[in-house]
């Protein structure tokens, strides 16, 4: 669906976006995460036009962004909602009209605009409040409004930018199970700037973390998250999360919930004795991932390994100077 090569982008002599390579799939919803200023909005934007690329390639269904121009890059955008952080809607418009807006422009006949419009309304839980105006509204019915307006011209990709930062955290949570809804209603394909890790863990199925605007991992999201690097670990704040025992043998072992081998502890429990140091678990999507610290000593360490390797658990040996 969306492929980027050696994506680079200037402002003034400064590096944005630095030699960024990713391939976004059809029907996905795709994660850009990164603290202020790691060039994901950047990067957000040049998918859907709206800024150049200095040099690399950057593709949607085939069609490279660079040749478009005038007509054929507004065509183009057709295919592409966008949902911003502030909501973005006009004050002295209804719901109604907010929603209508992108179709009004595009000459849609007027029974097509309040046939969709109708239908957008019923999708996003609104259907008592077409003719309310913006301000009557709260920050997650603004939200839903801006939703419907960007799918009001059935894109292929919906494009949220910190859609979730400005809401309530209950708010935030029922906005991005619409998002999900809308991913699996109509196979649409999303890409979600935040920072905010809980968004990325509840609905994306892979994500790509950017810092001063160079990748630095991508990957399924509890690949990412449990084989994190430094920098992420600094972002989320999880660089130093317990003092950690180092007398014997210290293994991570990852256990994914889902798995049928995820009851190994009580199995390594009858054939040698281990302690937990550290365990941490974390829902990604519909998947529950289980990471543990257990301490083994030397005699025992063989028959901890064979066991794990055995049965396909994913462990490593880890020091005192690694983040857990």
């Amino acid at each position: 669906m969306i492929k980027i090569k050696n994506l680079k982008k200037s402002y003034n002599n400064i590096e944005i976006l630095k030699n960024i390579n990713l391939k976004i799939n059809t029907g996905e919803i795709y994660g850009l995460v990164g603290a202020s200023g790691a060039g994901k909005s950047t990067l957000l934007r040049c998918i859907n036009g709206l800024v150049s690329h200095d040099s690399g390639s950057l593709s949607v269904d085939g069609i490279d962004i660079s040749t478009l121009h005038n007509n054929s890059l507004n065509l183009f955008r057709k295919n592409i909602g966008m949902v911003f952080q502030q909501f973005s809607l006009l004050e002295r418009l209804n719901v109604f009209e907010n929603i209508a807006l992108p179709m009004k422009h595009s000459n849609y006949p007027k029974h097509k605009i309040h046939d969709r419009v109708l239908e957008l309304l019923s999708l996003v839980g609104l259907d008592d409040k077409k003719d309310t105006l913006p301000r009557e509204l709260s920050g997650g019915q603004k939200q839903r409004v801006a939703i419907a307006r960007a799918l009001s011209l059935n894109p292929k990709i919906l494009l949220c930018d910190e859609a979730t930062s400005a809401l309530d955290p209950n708010i935030a949570k029922s906005i991005l199970t619409l998002i999900s809804q809308i991913n699996k209603k109509y196979n649409m394909t999303v890409i979600v700037v935040t920072h905010q890790m809980e968004v990325v863990r509840m609905i994306c199925d892979r994500m790509a973390f950017l810092k001063n605007g160079e990748l630095i991992t991508h990957g399924e999201v509890s690949d990412v998250f449990v084989n994190q690097s430094d920098a992420l670990s600094d972002l989320i704040g999880e660089n130093t999360l317990c003092e950690i025992p180092f007398s014997e043998i210290n293994l991570k072992v990852i256990i994914n919930q889902n798995n049928e081998n995820s009851m190994i502890f009580a199995v390594l429990g009858t054939k040698i004795e281990y302690r937990i140091l550290w365990a941490n678990t974390q829902k990604y999507k519909e998947n529950t991932i289980s990471t543990f610290i257990i301490s083994v000593n030397q005699k025992n360490i063989n028959a901890a390994v064979a066991l794990f390797q055995d049965n396909n658990i994913p462990y490593h040996f880890i020091n005192q100077k690694e983040n857990i």
